[in-house]
């Protein structure tokens, strides 16, 4: 949206921004080609647009303000505005944890195998009380659908823990994950790139790891 206001009032605009140096011009660091890249830019303009990325800046509680003022605004329509019209919006179904706000996510890649491998992601999800994800390729074959990809196309998470299934860690998909505290990566092959991202590594099959992990938290738990 700010891109298209940026083009409407020729007006600079920065995406993904994560740190901001005030002065003429404006110098802002942000994350280039799905968080592989860190860019220092500067920004000349009078009105800079600027986007923060995702869980660059930790929520807070402010103090309690003055009533902002509010003001009515009716724009003023011609014929070749409504050329495109929002004819629907369909909310996502979610069931269970969100996977945005997730403490844990499970994740699952190609090496799931099917649609039905990631049964034994859901049962160990329920029992971390944590979301399901998977990677792209996983919603282009279908097995999974689009709200649930974590990635620089899908959705962007920071849990306290992402266990990734199968999943080879492509950069598109590092992006989406990178903010996890720590990440656990079970898979079969030991030259993953998703191993240089991972603070732990388990390297077998996970039809059997995953049930294994899963088996000794009911233990634990019993």
């Amino acid at each position: 949206m700010l891109a298209h206001v940026g083009a409407r009032l020729d007006l600079p605009f920065a995406a993904n921004v994560t740190g901001i140096l005030p002065g003429e011009p404006l110098t802002v660091t942000r994350v280039r080609w799905g968080g592989s890249l860190i860019e220092e830019a500067r920004v000349h303009g009078s009105l800079p647009l600027l986007t923060v990325a995702p869980h660059t800046v930790p929520a807070v509680a402010l103090e309690a303000a003055a009533e902002p003022e509010v003001e009515a605004f009716s724009p003023a329509l011609e014929e070749r505005d409504l050329v495109v019209r929002v004819a629907e919006h369909v909310d996502a179904v979610v069931s269970g944890v969100s996977l945005a706000e997730a403490k844990v996510v499970v994740s699952g890649g190609r090496g799931v195998g099917s649609a039905e491998g990631f049964g034994i992601l859901e049962e160990l999800a329920q029992m971390l009380d944590a979301a399901v994800g998977c990677s792209r390729v996983v919603t282009s074959a279908g097995w999974r659908p689009h709200t649930d990809q974590v990635g620089q196309t899908g959705t962007k998470v920071s849990p306290d823990l992402y266990i990734a299934c199968g999943i080879s860690g492509a950069t598109q998909h590092i992006a989406g994950c990178k903010g996890a505290k720590k990440i656990l990566a079970i898979n079969s092959d030991a030259e993953a790139p998703i191993l240089n991202n991972a603070d732990y590594a388990v390297i077998g099959d996970l039809t059997e790891i995953v049930p294994a992990i899963t088996a000794e938290l009911r233990k634990v738990r019993s």
